[in-house]
């Protein structure tokens, strides 16, 4: 039974979410040949202010990054 944790930020729609359990099943059932009714996959969303790279959390480098 294959267990796939998939680790975001906060803000993903149900839609994305469903997509990335989808695709990983998908992916695993491809490159494994795993049965996708035993592929358990989970998805931790982790607040912005909980998440840092560089020495900052990503709520202060969003803040800092023009919007496109």
């Amino acid at each position: 039974m294959p267990y796939v944790n998939i680790r975001i930020t906060k803000g993903a729609t149900k839609e994305q979410k469903a997509a990335l359990i989808k695709g990983a099943t998908d992916l695993l059932v491809k490159i494994l040949d795993k049965n996708p009714k035993t592929t358990v996959v989970t998805i931790d969303e982790v607040d912005t202010d909980n998440w840092g790279i560089g020495g900052e959390s990503i709520t202060e480098i969003r803040a800092k990054t023009p919007k496109v």
